[in-house]
């Protein structure tokens, strides 16, 4: 498991900040997986308005583009303390049973409005952990979507897993079920690390399960990585990237880890005096992407890489990248059907979110109903700021005459406030802004967040940010 990695070239290492930068910019703000960000959803929006929304793209007959799926598996054997998902942590399988049932109910109820067999080409599994889930309640799953659904040929299917739940067996059986893209669940690899946030998973391991996929012929492998973990170190970190680029995965998924206590119990057992500093975190960054960019990766944008061949980066190249609640995505402006618990969806001009607790999720179903308990109905004004906000967390560039001919309206005029917002941002040399267009530097990359901000009219209307992360 020696290092693959080259040392980065002066070419490809971008600068760091400057901490008078740092100290400016490095505020708490969304990650923009939509805008508006989710927490903008508001319990008016109902399980009748969700439904019109499936109505209406019904109603599109053969113009409908492909849909996505997103299934939410809650279930963990374990708690990891860095999690903000949304899980249930427990040793009893057949909770995961009881849990298909009602999943089940809620794809016929969806297909009710939507029709049943609309096409599908982007199917994701997340959670929690979906490898909790064992051979036969995956393949039980996978039957119910295929009779519900029409899955394209080509399509993407994906499934996150926890190396510590998998064999080279079990990816097989992955294989046959018709997953042709894997997601591990890396995080770190210094056991020192692993053990303070409670996921410890020997490298050889992952090691071993990377080769078995590809002997398998995956399409597409991906690896998670955090930055900002308890007892990381900036050396730590350039270890765990070296066994990183030996491992070499077709993409790399790499986050800041966000420390909200407050809002997110398993953080609890984390120790704040063990997190590294903000300029730490910084320098973590910046050699990840030197690193990853020396052996070979295109950054694809905030947080994400892949290998030039990957999908990801050819939607980068060919302008279709596109940002939902997964991180990047291959399929600009795809609508995204959500099942399970607290699933987050988006259907034509609509974001819609289920219930978050187990209990009302079934209540819901249990009384016929879509269990849809918030959502929003976006305005165009919001439809217009989402484009520019995804142009800049995709392509890193606005094109202004393009943008005000697809939304009718002089550009620069309806944003001229916003536009007179920049000036510290344009003379911390974070973006460029000339007559035609919005372009963001190398040096903006790392606050690529806090220029979205500036156009978030929710935002700036509300300058409560403490339920946001920091942006780096």
């Amino acid at each position: 498991m020696s290092s693959i990695c080259p040392p980065a070239p002066s070419s490809v290492c971008p600068s760091l900040p400057s901490v008078a930068l740092l100290r400016r910019f490095e505020v708490a703000g969304p990650r923009y997986t939509s805008y508006p960000t989710a927490d903008r959803f508001v319990e008016a929006f109902e399980a009748e308005d969700y439904a019109q929304a499936l109505r209406q793209r019904r109603s599109m007959g053969g113009r409908a583009l492909p849909l996505s799926l997103y299934v939410h598996l809650p279930f963990c054997e374990s708690l990891c303390h860095f999690c903000a998902c949304n899980k249930i942590v427990t040793r009893h399988h057949a909770r995961a049973g009881q849990y298909l049932d009602y999943l089940a109910r809620e794809i016929d109820l969806q297909t009710a409005q939507l029709g049943r067999g609309a096409a599908v080409s982007q199917l994701h599994l997340g959670g929690g952990t979906p490898t909790f889930l064992d051979d036969a309640q995956l393949a039980r799953l996978m039957g119910i979507l295929h009779g519900a659904f029409s899955f394209t040929p080509d399509g993407e299917q994906s499934i996150e897993v926890d190396p510590r739940t998998v064999d080279a067996g079990r990816l097989a059986r992955l294989a046959g079920l018709g997953f042709n893209r894997l997601s591990f669940g890396v995080q770190d690899f210094d056991p020192e690390v692993q053990k303070a946030i409670h996921r410890v998973q020997p490298a050889a391991q992952v090691f071993e399960l990377m080769a078995a996929a590809r002997e398998l012929g995956f399409k597409s492998v991906n690896a998670d990585l955090i930055y900002g973990l308890p007892l990381q170190t900036v050396a730590s970190f350039e270890r765990t990237l070296a066994q990183l680029c030996a491992l070499r995965p077709d993409r790399v998924a790499l986050y800041a880890y966000a420390h909200l206590p407050e809002r997110f119990k398993a953080q609890r057992r984390i120790h704040v005096e063990q997190l590294p500093p903000a300029a730490d975190k910084v320098q973590m960054l910046a050699r990840s992407i030197a690193v990853l960019t020396a052996a070979g990766y295109v950054h694809i944008g905030m947080d994400h890489f892949a290998l030039p061949q990957d999908a990801l980066a050819v939607a980068k190249r060919q302008g279709r990248l596109h940002r939902n609640f997964q991180g990047y995505s291959t399929q600009p402006d795809c609508d995204l059907v959500a099942l399970g618990v607290s699933a987050i969806g988006r259907v034509g001009a609509t974001y819609s979110q289920n219930a978050k607790s187990l209990e009302e999720y079934f209540d819901h179903l249990d009384q016929q109903r879509l269990p849809v308990v918030r959502g929003l109905a976006l305005t165009r004004d919001d439809l217009l700021r989402r484009s520019f906000i995804m142009a800049l967390m995709c392509q890193g560039h606005v094109d202004f005459e393009a943008m005000g001919q697809a939304h009718l309206i002089d550009f620069r005029e309806h944003f001229e406030p916003e536009f007179a917002a920049l000036g510290p941002l344009l003379a911390g040399g974070l973006v460029r802004l000339s007559d035609d267009a919005l372009e963001v530097t190398p040096t903006g990359w790392y606050f690529v967040r806090a220029i979205a901000m500036v156009f978030d009219r929710y935002l700036q209307a509300d300058r409560t940010r403490t339920r946001y992360s920091r942006i780096v």
